[in-house]
């Protein structure tokens, strides 16, 4: 692409990275609203593009640097993460500009060369680490786990801009490059969707990256992530939304999730839903034949308590079942309650599959579950709607 443009973030910074409109999923989550590969340009006396994009849009990423500056009069190069959507250009890049210095963490060095071998002039940096850009100075912060080992922030002083990779980032494709420019409630939505895809695992580790973010007392004008918008309104915003995601408490809201095979198991998750409502505790459901995991897992980090269900299918649970609960697994929610149901015809093994499951979670199981032989009758519905009440019941207390 050689008619893509530069966009400036201050005078001396510009974003010059990639939109990508088409992209559906990444790493096993819908991203419908698409996603962007944010790079950025920091004309000082020693000229530095901060991270690259992904392999395919090079030549976008290239054509941008251009509409500022001829590519060559590149000094440094850094990369704050060595995953492939942010360096799979790297190589072509350094080729093309032939970079005195590409600064890195000591992780991202050894990543990078894993990735690629002899990939050049790798300077690593470590936390409290600072290089002068002759007019400007950049200092680095390790953060490691946000999202890989090798990951770290790069503050450019003077221009007050932070730029945190994958940190504070969410996969959507805009137009408009700041987040005041974009509606708040999609942000705010697609932003909980990424952490809780991506970042949850590592909440204990964000806590602390946040407390030493808040101890550097850096001035932040501009938190410049790699996926989607600057931010520049609503940091604070954000930042709050980290230390509320990361400490995981119970919250006042109910998850279902659940699959049928004819309609009983879904007879059961709405009087389930029928009992946490009456309780006062708001209920969303995810049928699995009609909902994607990564939109119901981003459920599950906001609510309280979360039920499963699913029928027997040769002894064992149903596959969109398998499917969630083995990828929600990884993601290590906490401080959840909840319940296993189902309904069976011949052996009637997934109740216990899931219980056991549930609890190989943490997840603190307010009953046995329930499970019903074929259709589930009147009495049947009411022991489903009952334990949605005594579930919101102890939700309510939890919760205060």
């Amino acid at each position: 692409m050689k008619t893509a443009q530069a966009q400036k973030i201050t005078e001396k910074v510009f974003w010059t990275g990639a939109m990508d409109w088409t992209i559906r999923n990444f790493h096993g989550y819908s991203t419908q609203r698409g996603t962007s590969y944010n790079a950025y340009l920091v004309i000082a006396d020693k000229i530095t593009l901060v991270d690259t994009v992904k392999y395919p849009f090079r030549e976008e990423l290239l054509s941008r640097i251009s509409s500022v500056i001829p590519p060559e009069k590149i000094d440094y190069i850094i990369s704050n993460h060595s995953e492939m959507d942010h360096s799979g250009a790297l190589p072509y890049i350094i080729e093309k500009t032939r970079p005195e210095k590409v600064f890195v963490s000591v992780n991202g060095a050894k990543a990078l060369r894993a990735h690629f071998g002899d990939i050049g002039p790798l300077v690593p940096v470590k936390t409290g680490d600072k290089i002068s850009l002759g007019n400007m100075d950049v200092s680095f912060i390790e953060t490691k786990m946000l999202h890989w080992p090798d990951s770290m922030f790069s503050y450019l002083h003077g221009e007050e801009i932070l730029f945190s990779q994958d940190g504070f980032g969410m996969h959507l494709a805009s137009s408009e490059l700041f987040d005041d420019e974009n509606d708040y409630a999609i942000l705010e939505q697609e932003a909980a969707k990424y952490y809780a895809n991506i970042l949850l695992p590592f909440s204990d580790l964000i806590t602390k990256c946040v407390d030493l973010y808040k101890s550097l007392n850096l001035k932040v004008k501009y938190l410049a992530p790699d996926h989607g918008p600057v931010w520049r309104k609503h940091i604070g915003d954000i930042l709050g939304l980290y230390e509320k995601w990361a400490q995981q408490k119970p919250q006042r809201r109910a998850v279902i999730i659940y699959d049928t095979m004819w309609n009983s198991t879904a007879m059961m998750a709405d009087a389930i839903a029928e009992g946490l409502r009456v309780a006062g505790v708001p209920v969303r459901l995810y049928p699995m034949t009609a909902s994607h995991r990564s939109d119901a897992v981003t459920e599950v980090m906001n609510s309280g308590a979360v039920f499963v269900g699913s029928p027997t299918m040769n002894n064992n649970i149903f596959p969109t079942i398998a499917d969630i609960l083995c990828y929600l697994k990884g993601l290590k929610p906490k401080n959840k309650i909840g319940a296993a149901f189902g309904s069976f015809g011949w052996s009637g093994e997934s109740v216990p599959q899931l219980g056991e499951f549930m609890k190989g979670m943490g997840i603190e199981l307010v009953s046995e579950g329930i499970s019903v032989k074929y259709v589930p009758d009147e009495s049947a519905l009411l022991k489903c709607r009952d334990l949605g009440l005594e579930a919101g019941r102890r939700l309510n207390e939890k919760c205060g």
